[in-house]
């Protein structure tokens, strides 16, 4: 009875809550473990969690049935990791997923596997990998799907015609630019919907140039396609496969490839090295041509045409300021070599207005010239300038040619002008303490302008009186006597007794 009694009083314990793991920040339905270093997935996450955040670590793989223990999870951030391929069932227990950013890893490929789980996926963020392919239905099941990164990847081919299955859902965003597509399927995409147009991103590629791919941009364009308008000097085609430099900048120069098609022949790249402010001329030929001779093409063109290192295209006579020009043999004159104008210049020969041929390419380097006869750094001219200003000082502080400190200096009003020497100083004497009755009962300073000293007698200064008073026994000449004795007596060696 007493052991039932206990049992009844003892209070049931609740069971434990689901800790936070400790590298990582909790709140109710975010968890966070950005910027840890991790190089696994912690254990024993909170199955609240609704955003789940692992970016900015060192993950390098992910395990089958990892987000088993998050049954609500709908956001995943695993972006900047060091991830390279993932199982077949990573993502198969997050069927609420509906934001999923992989994007800075090491992805090579986007297989058929990878997403095929994540029914109710809308973004899915990819840029910034290493992916080089994409299989033919890596997204063919997600049907909810509305915004595709692929940006800044390596990719030369994408399955554009499977993008049709998914243009009739909820696809308005697919981002491919800043890839290496050399070639898209024009016909395939014309026939797309206008909200897979709207968002579809293919600046920055070096597409080859053709008229059905001009036309299709440049009708996107009219339409006010935000994929096309917001970046239409990012859009650049190819003019040659063998040359991969000949990319223009086709619609900010549309004028030019109307009906375009084009061919090539294979060229080779001069470098050519000049000094700023020089001319340069650059002429297509089979030799060195950094001469000014107005050798032409060994082709029967009718026209010529040069691309800039900013894809600009130049055709004669020049550009609006006439900075480049092109002459009727198909040179290209640089009037005054700048620092941007160096980079890589393509030539273009055209039998027809739109047939391009017979290409070459310069790579002009603009150079500073330096300074002949240069032997000294900015570090060593700055400490002799720090020396030689030190020099300075010490000779003004020490070596002063002058010591003379009240020199000319003007007397008392009433005292008659002296003439100043090259040995005047000023003495200031104390009056004794019982005044003569020539002395004032207050204390005064007498300016006494002496002569230079000729001879000393007896210790006492000896002084050569002036033409001003010419009697010895002048009120003045008596006072200035008096005032040398006492200037003697001072500076004698004999001490004073009191």
């Amino acid at each position: 009875l007493f052991l039932l009694l206990l049992q009844l009083c003892t209070p049931r314990t609740s069971p434990q809550p689901h800790r936070c793991p400790d590298a990582c920040i909790c709140t109710s339905d975010l968890l966070s473990c950005s910027r840890r270093m991790l190089q696994r997935v912690p254990q024993a996450l909170p199955p609240t969690t609704t955003t789940l955040d692992l970016s900015h670590n060192a993950l390098t793989q992910l395990h089958d049935h990892w987000l088993a223990a998050l049954p609500h999870l709908e956001a995943l951030h695993i972006n900047h990791n060091q991830i390279r391929d993932l199982p077949p069932r990573a993502f198969h227990n997050a069927s609420f997923l509906r934001h999923l950013d992989m994007s800075s890893n090491h992805l090579q490929a986007v297989k058929r596997h990878y997403f095929e789980a994540l029914v109710s996926l809308e973004e899915l963020l990819l840029y910034n990998n290493h992916i080089t392919r994409v299989d033919e239905n890596a997204f063919a099941k997600l049907s909810d799907l509305r915004k595709v990164y692929l940006s800044w990847n390596n990719l030369t081919a994408f399955p554009f015609h499977a993008v049709q299955g998914l243009g009739i859902y909820n696809l308005r965003t697919l981002d491919l630019s800043s890839n290496n597509l050399s070639s898209i399927p024009v016909e395939v995409l014309a026939a797309l919907p206008e909200n897979i147009g709207n968002g579809l991103y293919l600046h920055n590629n070096p597409i080859r140039c053709s008229c059905s791919l001009y036309l299709m941009l440049q009708r996107w364009n009219q339409r006010g396609f935000s994929s096309v308008k917001d970046f239409s000097e990012e859009h650049t085609c190819k003019v040659s496969d063998n040359v991969p430099r000949s990319l223009i900048k086709f619609l900010k120069h549309s004028h030019m490839f109307e009906n375009c098609s084009a061919s090539a022949e294979d060229t080779h790249l001069w470098h050519l090295e000049v000094m700023v402010g020089q001319p340069v001329l650059l002429t297509c030929n089979t030799s060195n041509t950094s001469n000014t001779s107005n050798t032409s093409l060994p082709h029967a063109a009718a026209a010529y045409m040069w691309i800039t290192p900013h894809h600009e295209p130049i055709r004669q006579p020049g550009n609006s300021n006439l900075s480049l020009e092109v002459y009727r043999n198909g040179s290209l004159r640089i009037a005054v070599a700048k620092p941007w104008l160096s980079g890589v210049y393509v030539g273009l020969a055209m039998s027809n207005p739109y047939n391009f041929s017979r290409m070459c390419e310069f790579n002009v380097t603009v150079l500073y010239p330096k300074a002949a006869g240069e032997t000294f750094s900015t570090g060593l001219t700055t400490l002799l300038g720090c020396i030689v200003s030190l020099v300075l000082v010490i000779i003004y502080l020490y070596l002063t040619p002058c010591r003379c400190l009240g020199c000319c200096k003007k007397p008392a009003p009433l005292s008659p002008p002296q003439e100043c020497s090259a040995q005047s100083s000023i003495l200031s004497t104390t009056p004794p303490a019982t005044d003569g009755p020539n002395r004032k009962a207050s204390a005064s300073k007498h300016v006494v302008f002496l002569e230079p000293i000729r001879e000393t007698q007896n210790g006492k200064i000896r002084l050569a009186l002036g033409e001003e008073f010419p009697d010895p026994k002048h009120p003045k000449v008596l006072q200035l006597k008096s005032d040398s004795e006492s200037i003697s007596s001072v500076f004698s060696d004999t001490p004073i007794v009191s």
